[in-house]
């Protein structure tokens, strides 16, 4: 510590003006770069991986999207019965910004009826390209859609082929679920893995209201 600082624990003069220096370099730089990003499109967003988080930041986005008052939409492939914080408070509160449907009726370990399973992924995909063709919309979230495609429920080709030739140029898309498939991966404009690092579930605690739903 020198002279300067050991009295109060304020940075020295030398260190401001060198701190200020750097950070002066920083955003000349950071500016110039902004500077080259003009274009706006819609996006393809996908959030995937073995850790938790993929929905849970894929609703942040939507309610950025309610936040600035832009019609979005929600389509829930495997999440069922189950009261979810974020369906109830959407559903009570911002109905008229973003509608939401919930298509699926459990994880496939729960169901235990393939065909089923397969009928209701089947319609909602149907309603997400109802949804993702009204440009009034402008994100439509697919979640747990990439479950679905594991299964192979829905053909991948078939989402592909709706999103490249199909989706509006200016909506954006977001599909999550664990174990996106690689075509799907290919056409995005965003991908994000959630890396599990640690989980309370592997230490004996169950899932918790207002954290896991």
């Amino acid at each position: 510590m020198t002279a300067e600082t050991e009295n109060t624990g304020a940075p020295a003069d030398a260190d401001l003006t060198k701190h200020a220096t750097k950070m002066a370099k920083k955003k000349a730089a950071r500016d110039k770069i902004m500077a080259t990003k003009t274009d706006k499109k819609g996006l393809i967003i996908i959030h995937t991986g073995k850790g938790k988080g993929k929905s849970s930041a894929a609703f942040g986005m939507i309610f950025r999207c309610i936040a600035h008052e832009m019609p979005c939409a929600v389509v829930q492939f495997i999440k069922g019965g189950m009261s979810t914080g974020e369906r109830d408070l959407i559903t009570t509160k911002f109905s008229d910004m973003c509608a939401f449907h919930t298509m699926g009726e459990g994880f496939t370990w729960e169901t235990q009826d393939k065909a089923r399973d397969m009928e209701m992924a089947r319609a909602a995909w149907e309603k997400s390209k109802e949804l993702i063709r009204d440009e009034r919309n402008k994100m439509v979230l697919l979640d747990e859609i990439n479950i679905a495609l594991r299964y192979d429920y829905i053909p991948v080709a078939e989402v592909v082929e709706f999103l490249v030739d199909e989706k509006p140029d200016m909506t954006h898309v977001v599909l999550t679920g664990r174990n996106a498939k690689e075509e799907l991966i290919e056409i995005a404009d965003l991908v994000t893995e959630m890396e599990l690092v640690k989980h309370p579930f592997r230490s004996g605690v169950k899932a918790q209201i207002g954290v896991e739903w």
